[in-house]
């Protein structure tokens, strides 16, 4: 657009100056404007000004120099100039006066100098929504300067910020662990900090085998546990395309070499920005490939038994025929954070919250508000698993150089829903080390899996996200083992406060019991509830492993009420759990049940949470 300006304004034969010092001028700096030498080009047009200030043309040239150049201010001056000189010179004028004034956050007069562009009744279609846009973008930003939100940045500090650009930092649920991307010179590399006593250690260099010296890496998403990077790799020996997105595993203290995720998520286009949702299974990412709605699209994939599934436009409720990127989707895997030019905001890319309705569409996006978002670009923010805060960069704040990281608290309207996590360590109980064992957490309503891995090899450890509001149970397996659960009721509860367990597993010895803590009674009845559905099926996959173990299930209560009513209600308990087994197959042979009543508590019954321990469910080992 600036060329053929320029172009034009330079085969113009009549001009607005008779001063031919000043067209000597204009014409070199037209010249060079053809070689794109910009800096004589524009000093050329301000010693035609000098000659002349009431050139006309010179003022449009310079303006639209300085505009491409980002000199917004001086741009909007000498556009100025034009329509002081001459209002109707160039409808054209009217426009980019008006984009350079939002970038000015000057709202009022640019709304005022689009309003005036859109009257002229030859414009084109795009030119005419283009502007339309633009005073969407007035509007709202006017109104949110009348209504800031609340934001006071804290930077990182010297540990993690430096004198080099740090920007996209991303953390683990319990945000012991940081990683961003570090800029030095052209070359973007992967850092990492570790928090211990409250405080950010100094970052170190991520891993010789994610990091190159040839290539950038950068535009990552952490797993909740921190065990997998997705990540951008550009222009590699085994891209698809300009921009790929690769993946590598933590291997105790470092990681694996990454793999290219290949087909259908890279394509030969352009593939960014991964988003990986709190159980893995979905993966947001940015790309210009076709079938999108303009510009760059967040897009989905969900792995499946065949592996991902074809790439998902989020649709028009997220993107727009302009930019979204910078996807994040919160551990609550409902709210998605993402920038946009696109949607009405305060002026280039601003931070947008959408939230997933009850019909699993995404609700149209709300701006983040002032001055959150500037008339400058926002992008690249993270949100903690609690959801109090997040995490991003910016290079306009008093910072330690180029871009910093911050954090700030997040205004309470766009806030995800509350997360808590489970972070567990597996140890064998006789030994005390680790065990790598299969964890799985079911939805107890719906019986279906939320999240399934194993704990690392190396540390047994495990960390799990958990959306409040709902009740869950753990188990976790290992071959030889006697599998262990857990249960966690958060239903009626709006809390993030974390979960921290051990989890010693015993092995397949007689004698050695383990409490189901996922069956579930009515009170003083003995019927199973349907919530029980997972642990029981547990059970059954224990026996069918294991075919020559015999098992005792009993039944125990609190010391609440009548002995011989509670002795009774224990044994009926524990029968309905080996009736259950026997009718789904197991072998009746290989099972008795028993109730003990209260004779038999873990902890005395001295208080409610006691007594609750106290009325359970447990198998043992009474044969091998």
């Amino acid at each position: 657009m600036l060329l053929f300006t320029i172009k034009t304004h330079g085969q113009v034969k009549k001009l607005s100056t008779n001063n031919s010092a000043a067209i000597t001028y204009y014409q070199k700096a037209s010249a060079f404007l053809d070689r794109q030498d910009y800096t004589n080009a524009g000093l050329n047009l301000q010693s035609a000004l000098q000659a002349d200030n009431n050139f006309i043309e010179a003022h449009a040239q310079l303006a639209d120099l300085l505009k491409m150049q980002i000199k917004y201010k001086e741009a909007v001056e000498h556009y100025r100039a034009v329509l002081t000189l001459n209002p109707e010179f160039s409808r054209g004028i009217y426009l980019k006066l008006g984009e350079s004034e939002i970038n000015l956050a000057e709202y009022v007069q640019a709304q005022a100098h689009l309003e005036k562009y859109i009257t002229y009744p030859t414009l084109t279609p795009e030119n005419r929504f283009y502007a339309r846009k633009l005073i969407d973008d007035c509007t709202f930003s006017i109104d949110a300067l009348q209504h800031p939100v609340p934001f006071k940045p804290v930077n990182l500090g010297p540990q993690i910020n430096s004198v080099n650009d740090e920007y996209l930092p991303v953390s683990t649920a319990d945000e012991s662990t940081l990683i961003f991307t570090r800029k030095i010179a052209s070359n973007e590399d992967f850092y990492k900090s570790s928090r211990q006593n409250g405080q950010w250690t100094a970052a170190s260099y991520l891993s010789k085998f994610i990091n190159t010296v040839e290539f950038n890496e950068g535009a990552q998403s952490l797993s909740q546990d921190g065990k997998f990077l997705f990540f951008t790799g550009c222009n590699r020996p085994d891209g698809l395309g300009r921009c790929d997105i690769y993946v590598a595993q933590k291997k105790g203290e470092d990681w694996s070499k990454p793999f290219n995720l290949s087909s259908p998520i890279n394509s030969s286009g352009w593939e960014s920005q991964p988003s990986i949702s709190a159980d893995g299974k979905t993966l947001f990412f940015v790309s210009n490939r076709k079938g999108g709605y303009g510009g760059y699209d967040i897009w989905k994939c969900q792995i499946t038994d065949k592996g991902w599934s074809a790439p998902e436009n989020l649709g028009p409720n997220i993107n727009t025929p302009y930019d979204e990127q910078s996807p994040f989707i919160h551990p609550d895997d409902s709210t998605l954070y993402f920038c946009s030019n696109g949607w009405p905001g305060m002026g280039n890319k601003d931070l947008f919250i959408s939230r997933l309705n009850k019909a699993g569409k995404w609700e149209k996006p709300e701006n983040m508000g002032y001055p959150i978002n500037s008339s400058g670009d926002e992008n690249g923010m993270s949100i903690s698993t609690t959801g109090g805060y997040a995490y991003f960069a910016s290079n306009t704040l008093n910072g330690y150089g180029g871009f910093d990281i911050y954090m700030f608290e997040l205004p309470e309207k766009t806030r995800p829903h509350n997360v808590t996590y489970v972070k567990g360590s597996v140890v064998d109980a006789t030994t005390k080390k680790p065990i790598e064992a299969e964890v799985e957490i079911v939805d107890l309503t719906t019986n279906r899996p939320v999240y399934q891995n194993y704990s690392s090899p190396t540390n047994g450890d495990f960390l799990v996200t958990l959306v409040t509001g709902r009740n869950y149970g753990l188990t976790i397996t290992k071959n030889g083992y006697l599998f262990s659960s857990e249960n966690f009721a958060l239903t009626g509860k709006d809390t993030n406060k974390p979960f921290n367990i051990e989890v010693p597993l015993n092995t397949i010895e007689v004698g050695k019991s383990a409490i189901l803590k996922n069956i579930f009674f009515d009170t003083n009845r003995y019927d199973l509830k349907p919530e029980s559905q997972s642990a029981l099926q547990y059970l059954l996959n224990f026996m069918t492993v294991n075919p020559t173990v015999s098992i005792e299930i009993s039944g125990h209560t609190d010391n609440m009420g009548n002995d011989k009513l509670n002795q009774t209600l224990s044994e009926s308990r524990a029968k309905s759990v080996y009736q259950y087994l026997v009718n789904h197959g197991a072998n009746a042979g290989k099972l008795q049940f028993k109730g003990y009543g209260k004779q038999q508590p873990v902890v005395p019954n001295t208080t409610e949470d006691n007594r609750a321990k106290n009325r359970r469910t447990e198998f043992k080992i009474i044969a091998k």
